[in-house]
């Protein structure tokens, strides 16, 4: 961190906090947009087509806020960290079964997903909420928008 060509607005101390948050935060939507492919390709069943396209869009949200993640560790002076070994490292959200799975067991496991994912981020707001209130402003802003995510695929299996 000490070597960065970008200087940052932050304390050492809260710069590492932050920063640890947005590479934590990083690593789980790069996972997350890969599981979503994954269910996108082989979900299958009744109301496969609705279910496929919802994943889509799961994972649009998720690279968006991939990117703005990597975006604004770049901007304090933390070097993102993406790369695949670091994802199978590091992600906290949980393993996507192999092979095809029905229409039901693609919306548990993303319920599941969601919920781990959402669970972890608001430990990370409550985190940056004296490091970087900017950083828990983009954290707060993808929480919000995983938890209307979490809202719908939660509505389909009522």
């Amino acid at each position: 961190m000490a070597n960065s060509p970008i200087k940052s607005p932050l304390s050492e101390a809260d710069k590492e906090i932050t920063g640890n948050a947005l590479q934590a935060t990083l690593v789980d939507l790069v996972d997350l947009s890969l599981i979503a492919k994954q269910a996108h390709w082989n979900v299958v069943g009744a109301n496969f087509r609705s279910v496929h396209l919802q994943l889509d869009e799961l994972v649009t949200t998720a690279r968006t806020y991939t990117d703005e993640v990597a975006e604004r560790a770049n901007a304090i002076g933390i070097s993102p960290n993406g790369k695949a070994k670091t994802v199978v490292e590091s992600s906290g959200i949980p393993e996507y079964p192999d092979n095809w799975q029905s229409v039901e067991s693609t919306l548990a496991a993303v319920v599941t997903t969601l919920q781990q994912l959402i669970e972890r981020l608001r430990k990370r707001i409550d985190e940056t909420d004296k490091s970087d209130l900017v950083t828990q402003d983009l954290l707060i802003e993808i929480t919000k928008e995983l938890e209307k995510a979490h809202w719908m695929w939660q509505a389909q299996q009522a």
